[in-house]
Order: structure tokens, then sequence, then C-alpha cells
């Protein structure tokens, strides 16, 4: 087994000096919530009279969720130790540091322990009188259940999900117009990932899972949950056209629908491999006629150190959507 290589000082103190140095290198845009590992927009007077939005989950998937808190997007997040849920109370204190009267709306990936804690923290909210409403991603189609979840899993899905309900809460969409978007929209989020090797955890010290040298994964899960198989290396272009069969198998693909495409980058994948694969997506998806109305491309849901890749989906049923995806932000990480 290699010997771990980061950039730490103790791998107990990740998270909280990873915060700290979060906020104090982008003041423009975030403030820590006191005696938390919670993130909250510094521009309180442009959140007023405006429902508040909250994300979170472990850490290590950055820059999600903390690096998407700002204008047009999310209005705080909650950092949990590394690939762990925050605590309930630490959920909670972001929901009241957010809330302006009109309510706060969760969005949650669905991870047992994400959904149980943003629940209980939902609970807490309701006996104050907060009025909160919240969607359970569940984008990855890689597996139904697994370590973790019951169900699918959320994965890059989730930050397509953040811009929308961020868009639309800016502008004044209620708590139960933003619950009916979310709702409407995440039937047609798919997300699948390829992994060329697994996530190492600071206080783990060894990879999630091995993976011979000349082998890759496909299906893996953000905390390096198994995928779905198991083969040798293989082209960008043979790896797009796995994904996009599976993909298609979903959604049906059809040059006479629009279409949001997102290729996400693990963590420990070079921009110049996430373009060659953006190229070869463009090129099957051209081959079926269709040219994506919104794509983006870039390190947005990570897995610490995971080199490999997803591509994400996403049917624009509703020609508001891609106004919501165009929507200007102000953060550090869209």
């Amino acid at each position: 087994m290699k010997q771990m290589k980061k950039i730490i000082n103790s791998p107990q103190d990740v998270v909280p000096e990873m915060v700290d140095g979060l906020v104090r290198s982008y003041p423009e845009y975030l403030e820590r919530i006191p005696d938390t590992e919670a993130v909250v927009r510094s521009d309180k007077a442009s959140m007023k009279g405006k429902v508040g939005i909250v994300s979170g989950g472990g850490s290590g998937h950055e820059p999600a969720h903390a690096g998407f808190v700002g204008k047009g997007m999310l209005s705080a997040a909650v950092c949990g130790q590394v690939f762990t849920s925050p605590t309930p109370d630490q959920i909670y204190k972001a929901i009241q540091a957010v809330d302006q009267g009109k309510g706060v709306f969760l969005v949650i990936k669905n991870y047992s322990g994400d959904v149980m804690n943003f629940e209980m923290a939902k609970d807490m909210a309701d006996v104050d009188g907060i009025k909160v409403k919240s969607i359970i991603v569940d984008d990855d189609i890689a597996v139904e259940n697994s370590l973790y979840t019951q169900g699918k899993r959320g994965v890059a899905g989730t930050v397509i999900m953040h811009k929308l309900v961020g868009a639309a809460a800016d502008q004044g969409a209620s708590l139960d117009e933003l619950e009916e978007l979310a709702k409407n929209a995440l039937p047609h989020i798919s997300t699948l990932a390829v992994a060329l090797s697994a996530a190492t955890v600071p206080e783990v010290g060894k990879p999630g899972f091995e993976l011979a040298d000349d082998e890759i994964e496909y299906g893996v899960g953000i905390h390096s949950e198994p995928g779905y198989r198991r083969e040798k290396i293989k082209t960008s272009k043979k790896l797009v056209g796995e994904l996009i069969t599976k993909l298609d198998e979903q959604q049906h693909l059809d040059p006479e629908k629009q279409y949001a495409v997102l290729v996400n980058g693990m963590g420990a994948t070079p921009l110049m491999e996430q373009y060659i694969f953006s190229h070869d997506v463009l090129d099957k998806l051209a081959e079926k006629k269709i040219k994506p109305a919104f794509m983006k491309v870039g390190n947005y849901m990570t897995s610490i150190d995971m080199a490999g890749i997803s591509l994400t989906i996403f049917e624009l049923t509703d020609k508001k959507w891609l106004e919501y995806l165009n929507y200007s932000v102000e953060t550090v990480g869209w």
C-alpha cells in the first residue's frame, strides 16, 4: 500500500481548517456560522424576503457544497466530516441563519445519514415555526441500492438542482413553487460515473478500493462505493459510449428534445482529460442529432482525490429550466 501524501496538517483538522481557509479567502461571498462547520452568504441584504436554500453533506466533494453558496445559488451549506453527514444541530443552525420568514428549502443527497439528519433538522425547525420543505436528489443511475443508500445515490446532478432552485428563489419563487420545481425536474436528471482510482480519506489513509493499474470501474459513487462493472482501461471514446448508452436507456434521448450536459471531474482528473471526454460526448450526441442547449465542464462534485469522471444529462422539458441554468450567480465554484 502506498504512503498517503496530502497537503494537510492533522487528519482530524481537515474540515475546520478547510472551512476556515475557504471563508477567509472569499469573504465577499461567505462567512462561517459561529460554532459550526457551516457557511452562509455574506450578502445578507440580497437574501431579504426570499426563501433560503440550504444544502450540504460530508466534506470531500469540493467545490460542493460550500463553493455554491452565494447570490443566485445556495444561501448556506453545512460541511460534515469527510464523507460523513453533518449533524442535525449544525444543519438547523444553517436553517436559522437563512430564514427570512418565507421558509427554507433543503437540497439533500440520497444517503441514509444525510436524509436522516436533514429530516431531524427539519423537525427542529418545524417546532420553532420555520417552514421547511426539501428534495432528496437521487440522480445516479448506476445501481439501485448501494452502501449508505436506500435507492439511487445523489451525485453530480445535485449541483444542477442547486442551480435551478437557487435561481428560482433569487427571482422570488415561494417555498411551494420551489418544491414543485424540484419535484418536476428531478426525474429528468441522470448521472453515471467511471473511476480510474479510488479516493483516499485522510483519517483512513488508504484508498476506498483497489484498482489495478490497467483497470477502471463503471458506476462508482462519490464515496468510493462500488459500481456495476470492472474491466480493462478503455479509450475516452469507449468510456463515453458506455456511459451514453446507459444514460440513453434511462432518458430515451431524442433529437426533438433539449438537453443540458454536465461533465464532472472526480477530483484528480486533469481538465485536459475532461475536455477530451467532452469532445467525445459531443461527438456521440451529434450522432444522435443532439446538440446540448447548455453544457458545463469541470470539477463540481468531486470525491477527494478520485481519478474519474461523471456525465450528467438533464432533459429540459420546461424552457424556464434553461433560463435558471444560465442565471447569473456570484459563488466560488460555479
